[in-house]
């Protein structure tokens, strides 16, 4: 089967190495250019393993590739919606980085073009496809958990003082920048909130006022859910967790980005006994997954996991979450 090309525009992100390795590991792919009009970044990209030999191209001349079906954007956040608005008027696929820039309305827009155009837009959230997560939806569809009542999580990690600066720039802080990808798991489970209650605090010494310290309580008719992040948690990345409770059991994950699960049930369910349980499921690569899904959904093998109306619903959730505004 033919390799589908994908180019990158963008190098800024934190997520890019980490994408451009798992898309020149894939079989699924053929990288054709990487766009990164800032030279001090492209130098330093082009010194690492994830980018060496790679073409570095202008975005027009990576649009103009012959067969070009998808592009990857991983700028920094202020850049996202302008780099994916070109990609999509060009016609292509798209996988967008988190949190999909800082505008509803022109997210709702790129939406649009894209539905328009038949595209595919897929949002760089990195534990969609955790093995872990996916094993918490199917035992939540399945009724292993009862009705859900209360869902919380917190991902939190010491930010660098150079990071502390660009993350200031938006007011919701470390909610819009680490608690996007628990919202994106939030809104998966429960559904859109039918409130969102912000709380922030700047409680370092530094004087880059970044929103450090966020938390937020999303309503539901018959549920609440809590999301947590901070810029200060020292080995914050251990305590990275999420638990959903409901009326027939709970499931515990942590930590996050090697999970494992404690499941608790009322009642036996399918291999698994009344009472608590560990399953761990050990390393899993952020990327691999969702790039290998988005490859199935763009030759047409499946439909995605997270339609549009997720997409939009997480957007505006997360804006909400951090106290920004939707309609700008």
């Amino acid at each position: 089967m033919a390799r589908i090309k994908v180019g990158m525009i963008g190098v800024g992100h934190s997520h890019a190495s980490g994408k451009m390795e798992v898309l020149r590991a894939s079989e699924d792919y053929e990288v054709v250019g990487v766009v990164e009009p800032d030279n001090m970044l492209a130098r330093a990209a082009q010194a690492t393993a994830a980018f060496k030999d790679l073409p570095f191209v202008t975005r027009a001349q990576l649009l103009d590739k012959p067969g070009l079906a998808l592009v990857a954007v991983e700028t920094n956040v202020p850049d996202l919606l302008d780099a994916a608005d070109a990609v999509v008027e060009a016609g292509k696929h798209l996988h967008l980085e988190k949190p999909g820039g800082a505008s509803l309305p022109r997210f709702r827009k790129l939406i649009d073009t894209a539905t328009r155009k038949h595209l595919t837009v897929q949002l760089g959230y990195m534990y969609r496809y955790s093995p872990a997560i996916v094993f918490l939806r199917r035992a939540l569809a399945d009724g292993w958990l009862g009705t859900p009542f209360e869902l919380n999580a917190v991902m939190s990690k010491v930010v660098n003082p150079a990071s502390r600066v660009e993350l200031a720039e938006f007011s919701g802080g470390m909610m819009f920048e680490l608690g996007s990808h628990l919202i994106d798991l939030v809104v998966g489970l429960l559904g859109k909130p039918t409130n969102v209650t912000p709380y922030s605090q700047h409680v370092s010494s530094a004087e880059d006022q970044l929103a450090d310290n966020t938390l937020t309580v999303f309503t539901y008719p018959k549920a609440l859910a809590t999301v947590k992040s901070s810029a200060q948690e020292v080995n914050g990345g251990d305590r990275r967790h999420l638990v959903l409770c409901g009326t027939e059991g709970t499931a515990h994950i942590q930590p996050l980005d090697k999970p494992s699960l404690l499941l608790t049930l009322s009642k036996p369910r399918d291999k698994y006994p009344k009472g608590t349980t560990e399953i761990p499921f050990g390393d899993f690569s952020r990327y691999a997954a969702d790039i290998a899904d988005l490859a199935k959904i763009i030759r047409g093998e499946k439909d995605t996991d997270f339609p549009y109306s997720h997409e939009l619903a997480v957007m505006e959730t997360v804006l909400r979450a951090g106290g920004m505004p939707t309609d700008k």
